[in-house]
């Protein structure tokens, strides 16, 4: 419990067995209520790790897609009637010990919709990113701010929280088959704001471990064109 609010965290993962550990470990207990791990269809240990840490994992019996992921998650956090619902990486780039650091504009009833940005943080380290990240996560942002109408720091972070309230709204539509895989975040914080719900960013640290570790699953051409095909879809008005 955070400050009166009951709280689960979100973490989808495919094939992270040591990283996920990580994760679950280093999660502020008792602040947040339940970790929720969500195994996207991994061939290794990454669920038993999981729940070794002490979290509870949901499995989706397939590889489904991180978007598909982060829905069922949703679904479950709303099922047992969390206040909020925190997304982080399950494969230790974010900072879970920063969950407070999202979970306080919602506190003080400032935000319904916390996007954690690593462009706000200062002296930000964020480890051997690769080349293509850095340019492709200042780009985004610039036409994400021009679909969405606001000016944003960051748009392709997952670290982030929200009150799952809003995920009942049935406007947002997220249900869409389209969305199973990285087009359900952005889509979701356009979606967010032009449906009028208060956002706000808040700085947060995203890491990028040594290559030989495993960077990113994102590949990137259809990885990217993931990533943008809610901003052309939405800009466009192919989609709502």
């Amino acid at each position: 419990m955070y400050r009166g609010l009951s709280v689960i965290a979100i973490a989808p993962v495919l094939d992270e067995e040591e990283k996920i550990r990580h994760v679950v470990r280093r999660t502020p207990r008792p602040l947040v209520d339940e970790v929720l791990v969500v195994d996207d269809g991994s061939t290794d240990g990454s669920a038993e790790a999981a729940r070794q840490e002490g979290a509870r994992v949901h499995s989706m019996g397939r590889i489904a897609g991180v978007g598909a992921a982060i829905r069922a998650g949703y679904e479950i956090a709303i099922e047992g009637g969390y206040d909020v619902a925190v997304v982080m990486a399950g494969n230790n780039k974010d900072s879970p010990e920063e969950i407070p650091i999202l979970l306080d504009p919602i506190a003080d009833d400032l935000a319904d919709f916390v996007q954690g940005s690593r462009y706000l943080k200062e002296n930000a380290d964020f480890g051997p990113m690769p080349f293509y990240r850095k340019v492709a996560t200042r780009i985004h942002p610039w036409l994400f701010s021009w679909v969405a109408g606001r000016r944003v720091s960051e748009s392709t972070n997952g670290f982030r929280a929200l009150r799952c309230t809003l995920l009942e709204d049935p406007a947002l539509r997220l249900d869409q088959r389209w969305l199973d895989e990285y087009e359900l975040e952005p889509y979701l914080y356009i979606r967010t704001i032009r449906l009028g719900y208060r956002t706000q960013e808040v700085p947060v640290t995203k890491i990028y471990p040594p290559k030989a570790q495993g960077q990113t699953k994102m590949k990137p051409i259809t990885g990217w064109w993931s990533m943008l095909r809610p901003l052309v879809y939405l800009g466009l008005g192919i989609r709502r």
